[in-house]
């Protein structure tokens, strides 16, 4: 056999398991978003506590907030919460919740138990601002700007390191 039949199948493997090292090495928190730097999708949802109500994104417009996409079923949430209500007590930026696919019940219950952060909950039953806004999974966290643009996606649970040196930041730039 001839030496190059050799060394372009390994040539070949070498090149896959550099491939390999590379997505090993991602962080999967960091899941680029194609909604950063443009609008946040327009949404017209009943709050959690008083379905009567219903809140849009036109209601939000002119402040820099934050929303958190949660669900009483999701681990992950119940991790991450007790800094949300933390936070919330502490932060001049209003956290609104898009409770994602839950029952109004369980959310509610799991709210009363746990504590509030939300200056409203939205209730999204069938998933269907969630899956506008590109969301993979709960919890998630978005910070949109005054002009209504999304500006930063966190993937996962709110961790303090993320707070203090990605969202705080951000927050203290867009309301300069």
């Amino acid at each position: 056999m001839k030496k190059w039949q050799y060394i372009a199948p390994l040539a070949l493997f070498v090149v896959l398991l550099g491939f390999l090292a590379v997505g090993l090495n991602l962080n999967p928190r960091e899941v680029p978003s194609p909604l950063i730097g443009k609008p946040a999708p327009a949404f017209a949802l009943p709050r959690l506590d008083d379905p009567a109500q219903t809140l849009t994104k036109a209601d939000l417009m002119g402040k820099v907030w934050i929303l958190n996409v949660w669900a009483s079923w999701c681990a992950a949430c119940r991790e991450e919460h007790p800094l949300l209500v933390d936070f919330a007590k502490r932060s001049p930026v209003p956290l609104y919740g898009l409770n994602y696919k839950d029952q109004r019940k369980d959310a509610l219950g799991w709210l009363a138990r746990l504590g509030d952060p939300y200056k409203a909950s939205l209730h999204d039953l069938k998933g269907q601002v969630g899956i506008d806004y590109g969301v993979y999974g709960v919890p998630e966290t978005f910070i949109i700007d005054k002009q209504g643009v999304i500006r930063f996606k966190h993937i996962g649970p709110v961790t303090p390191q993320v707070l203090r040196e990605r969202i705080e930041p951000l927050l203290k730039e867009l309301n300069a």
